[in-house]
């Protein structure tokens, strides 16, 4: 077990709450500590701070926009949505007042806190509520558009109720809590928290494990905010560095998601959808490449097709189903008896190829033995056997059609050869 998973072997465990509680104090408690500083955070400083926390949040948006359309989960819309709007308000806001008035204690919160905490927890809640009943997209193209509207629409409408919010509510000075409205938002952060750490039970993707930290790297955000006796105070910056830690986390999360996804699309479109093994088009690509090094370096390689003998029989007598399985077993042995830097590949129906770089002629044969050895003793029903051609260049040719045209005529003279149902032809 590697060290990150035993990382998130303990973060599922009950361990977790113990350290969730222990690092939500220790915010809590720093916050109320850095009251006592009187110490301003530079409002230059603040507005860079705001412009690239309003970057990380539009390129997390893009992240799960582009998770939205490859896997039509409306989990990822809704964030991608709701950090469109939070980094368009962050930026925007940096932008048009790059300078902050002189601070004054009875000042509300500023729309950039509403958006990019409350808003956020909110759409965090909503996401894990949709995901239970409407999981899955039916029209990507007109959804984002009716997720984009529909966040532009919440958003106005919480901005509009905060401001006609009584102040006492929202800024109480000398009190435990000097902004207690930011314990709505920790509350809800909570709520998502503890939903996004029951989904690890389901899936553990790195964009799914970042939901979870992030949304508890947020509670923690709100808690520190909620010690904030004016803007750019220290509480107040403590609790942008936490916002800041959670938008990278999270983009990290998404980033390294969107890899393994792209790595996946990559993997399928050379890949054999039934054996695993490469499909005739890496087949043909890694044939070119061998052709083209072998020339350069003036070393043999060999090409090996194999054809699965009486797969009509077997689809005739046992069924469609234990044809594929067939198949499969014939993969798998090339599979396991390939070097890693040999190329295994279905070549088409119940025919499969084997690259063999750096590999004469007798080493070929001793090869292409080995693997029918291994298909007619693998112990299974029906029994299998195969039989297989060899071409080596350069002495078959020079070209790829040559050796694929060497390879398949002694393939096929050894099928036409009665009575043996093993054998190499070269």
């Amino acid at each position: 077990m590697t060290r990150t998973e035993r990382i998130w072997t303990f973060l599922n465990g009950p361990g977790a709450v113990w350290l969730f509680l222990t690092g939500e104090s220790s915010a809590l408690a720093l916050a109320w500590t850095l009251r006592r500083f009187e110490l301003d955070l530079d409002p230059l400083l603040f507005g860079q701070f705001q412009i690239t926390s309003g970057l990380l949040a539009l390129i997390i948006g893009v992240s799960a926009l582009v998770r939205f359309r490859g896997t039509r989960d409306r989990l990822p819309l809704i964030l991608a949505c709701g950090f469109a709007i939070v980094g368009i308000t962050l930026v925007s806001s940096s932008v048009v007042s790059p300078r902050i008035p002189d601070t004054d204690v009875s000042l509300r919160d500023p729309i950039t806190w509403v958006i990019g905490r409350t808003f956020l927890a909110v759409l965090l809640v909503a996401a894990l509520v949709v995901e239970q009943r409407l999981p899955k997209a039916r029209n990507p193209g007109r959804e984002i558009i009716a997720g984009l509207t529909i966040v532009v629409l919440s958003a106005s409408v919480l901005s509009i109720v905060h401001g006609r919010l009584p102040a006492d509510i929202v800024v109480h000075l000398g009190g435990a809590f000097p902004r207690p409205g930011n314990l709505f938002s920790a509350t809800l952060f909570l709520l998502a928290t503890v939903g996004y750490h029951r989904r690890l039970k389901h899936t553990t993707s790195p964009f799914d494990r970042s939901l979870y930290l992030t949304a508890g790297l947020n509670v923690a955000c709100c808690l520190a905010a909620s010690q904030s006796e004016h803007r750019l105070d220290t509480p107040f910056a403590f609790a942008e560095i936490l916002q800041f830690s959670s938008y990278t986390v999270l983009l990290r999360g998404a980033l390294l998601d969107n890899i393994r996804l792209f790595e996946n699309v990559r993997q399928m479109a050379v890949s054999d959808p039934l054996t695993g093994l490469a499909n005739y088009r890496r087949l043909v690509d890694a044939l070119e490449g061998e052709v083209q090094r072998s020339r350069r370096t003036g070393r043999a390689f060999s090409l090996l097709l194999f054809d699965l003998d009486g797969l009509k029989k077997i689809n005739d007598n046992y069924g469609h189903l234990e044809g594929s399985r067939a198949l499969c077993r014939v993969a798998n042995v090339l599979r396991v008896n390939s070097r890693t830097i040999d190329t295994a590949a279905r070549y088409g129906g119940d025919e499969f190829a084997l690259i063999l770089p750096e590999t004469g002629l007798n080493a070929a044969q001793e090869v292409a033995r080995r693997i029918c050895d291994r298909v007619v003793g693998d112990g299974e029903l029906p029994p299998l056997s195969v039989s297989v051609g060899v071409s080596v260049f350069p002495r078959d040719g020079e070209t790829l059609e040559a050796l694929v045209g060497a390879a398949d005529k002694a393939l096929y003279e050894t099928k036409s050869r009665i009575g043996r149902k093993l054998s190499v032809a070269v």
